[in-house]
């Protein structure tokens, strides 16, 4: 058998004792001549179940479509059958799903015993292995591809679902049609073609072929071909089910995360999500990085306990909550607390782990609020890795648990490593092992960049994954790495604006000495114009002292906050007002503007491109 099937190592339990060469045909009645042997007849009755029996468990062993298949091939073959064909419905209809008409059968694989070199039988034109390109219909009497027609010969036969002699009225008017025209079974052989129906219908098809020179096919046969016909087509519909079902949660779960990272003000981002092994693909994991006011961000990383759909859809509902919250510009800590309420209205045991940091590139300083997560790990400019001394916490959806935050320095050049329990815990080793080894890799990998420089991004992520081995993927890897570059206090300008009628103009006035501080003369006449719009619409609703602040990175970005939560929305100004038309200059002349409501207010900014 070309592919490994040829050898009798490869049969099943119940062909031990065979003479080598010769195939076991489960059924040798007729090759020795003389009278009835009852002792005979029960061994070879013996031997088809022991021979089901072994097929059957090989053809379970399979997880999906190509491995099932495959094992119904390597059992029969040379065993039941010299050669076997494997038809299936394209495309094979999912669960309930109608399928599509017409009904089409493809041929799938076939398998066949090896040939001696002098072996001239027909049946050595049968091909060995998958069968997947069209033109593989020239070297098999089979075509690739069969259109079923409705009240023909071959639907009457699936129809019928119970296997058939080759030799039957039935089979020889369906085997032209299945074999494709011009196409039969060579001369001389003995043949079954088998159903394959599943749960609900017919998926497919199965031909059993024997040479001459080997016993014909006993009616006790047909019985042993619908066993394997059965459970070949009942796991060719788990294996779909099962693909399809895999399929939707891992796109459900891949479409909850962020499809690209934000690129805030004074921080570099990357990230990184494996699914689990193939045997478990769904999880939990989530990362999410969210800009907030004054030119912060948010990172957050997550794991919901559990691998299926609904921990998928758990961690979407979780994400989206933390969205909302870090709109709000909540505290850390006050995120989590909202989290584990949430968490705790899902339902009962809806249990996650959730880290919860705020980087401010300004103060240069991180805020951080931990749920049950493993601690992140600052890498420090010159290889120095340390875990943060963050208070551990409850999980969220425990309830009742208060969560503290802690206030750390961010020097620029760190970089901050946030992940989840999969890249650092397995089977092999501990939560606290896998983290102080990941601490020595990160610290191994900045060595390699020097003291003065960081690691870039993109590699330090591949670099951390590259320490998994094969036993080390029991869960979903999400990872989220922040290199803080920060603002330093020479780029920031920041003033205090008194409510009144002169603010507008106080305004202009301080945007133009700090664009002349930084040679940034060219940018005067926009920023001024904007400046006073955005003022004057803060002065009009602000009871307390307005904000402004310039930052000056990549871009030059302007902040004004006032107390009143009230967002501006731009609209169409007509001829004959006299306001509403500074949202439409902002617009208009900013390369990217926004308003974000703050627990104390609002802040609406925009930003300009600096001149090369």
């Amino acid at each position: 058998m070309e592919g490994g099937t040829g050898g009798h190592g490869d049969a099943p339990a119940g062909a031990a004792g065979l003479v080598p060469g010769q195939p076991d045909p489960v059924g040798t009645a007729g090759l020795v001549p003389g009278p009835p042997d009852p002792v005979g007849t029960a061994r070879r009755e013996g031997d088809r179940l022991r021979f089901v029996g072994a097929a059957t468990r090989r053809i379970a062993r399979g997880i999906d479509l190509d491995e099932i298949v495959l094992g119904l091939c390597r059992a029969t073959v040379p065993t039941f059958a010299d050669a076997i064909l494997v038809y299936l419905r394209d495309p094979l209809p999912v669960g309930d799903e109608r399928p599509v008409d017409p009904f089409v059968l493809r041929l799938r694989r076939t398998d066949r015993l090896r040939l001696t070199d002098d072996d001239t039988q027909d049946l050595s034109l049968l091909t060995s292995g998958p069968v997947a390109a069209p033109d593989a219909a020239d070297q098999s009497p089979a075509a690739e591809l069969c259109e079923v027609r409705p009240g023909g010969p071959l639907a009457e036969v699936l129809r019928g679902v119970r296997p058939v002699f080759g030799d039957s009225a039935a089979a020889r008017a369906a085997l032209p049609e299945l074999l494709g025209d011009g196409r039969s079974v060579p001369s001389g052989h003995r043949a079954i073609l088998a159903p394959l129906r599943g749960r609900r219908r017919v998926i497919g098809a199965a031909v059993f072929l024997r040479r001459p020179d080997r016993a014909s096919f006993e009616p006790n046969d047909l019985l042993v071909a619908a066993q394997l016909a059965t459970h070949t087509a009942l796991g060719i519909d788990k294996a779909v089910l099962y693909g399809r079902e895999a399929y939707i949660a891992d796109e459900l779960q891949r479409t909850m995360l962020p499809e690209n990272l934000p690129q805030p003000t004074g921080v570099k981002l990357a990230s990184r999500y494996l699914p689990a092994a193939e045997t478990a693909r769904v999880g939990g994991d989530w990362y999410d990085a969210i800009p907030l006011p004054g030119s912060r961000v948010a990172l957050v990383v997550g794991d919901v306990m559990g691998h299926s759909m609904t921990s998928a859809a758990i961690m979407g509902q979780l994400r989206t909550t933390a969205q909302t919250l870090a709109g709000l510009d909540l505290p850390p800590q006050e995120v989590l607390h909202h989290l584990d309420e949430q968490a705790q209205r899902l339902g009962e045991n809806r249990m996650a782990t959730c880290l919860y940091a705020v980087y401010d590139p300004v103060a240069h300083r991180i805020t951080i609020a931990n749920a049950g997560h493993p601690p992140p790990i600052l890498l420090h400019l010159g290889g120095r890795a340390e875990v943060l001394r963050v208070p551990p916490g409850a999980p969220i959806g425990v309830g009742g648990v208060d969560f503290e935050a802690v206030e750390l320095d961010a020097p620029a050049g760190a970089t901050l490593l946030l992940y989840t329990d999969g890249l650092v815990e397995s089977r092999l080793r501990d939560v606290w092992t896998g983290i102080e080894q990941l601490r020595e890799r990160l610290a191994a990998t900045a060595q390699l960049t020097g003291p003065d420089h960081s690691p870039p991004l993109e590699a330090l992520c591949d670099d951390v994954l590259d320490m998994l081995g094969p036993g080390d993927r029991d869960d979903d890897i999400a990872l989220l790495a922040a290199r803080f570059d920060g603002i330093t206090p020479s780029d920031v300008a920041y003033w205090f604006l008194e409510p009144e009628d002169a603010a507008p103009g106080r305004a202009r006035r301080l945007a133009r000495r700090a664009l002349t501080r930084w040679g940034l003369e060219e940018l005067t006449d926009s920023v001024e114009l904007l400046v006073s719009e955005v003022v004057t619409n803060a002065v009009r609703y602000a009871s307390r002292p307005v904000t402004l602040r310039l930052l000056r990175t990549e871009v030059l970005r302007c902040e004004v906050g006032d107390d009143s939560p009230q967002l501006p929305r731009q609209r169409r100004a007509r001829d004959t007002d006299e306001g509403g038309r500074g949202l439409f200059l902002v617009n208009r002349l900013a390369r990217r503007w926004g308003a974000t409501r703050l627990s104390t207010g609002k802040v609406v900014w925009f930003e300009l491109p600096t001149p090369v």
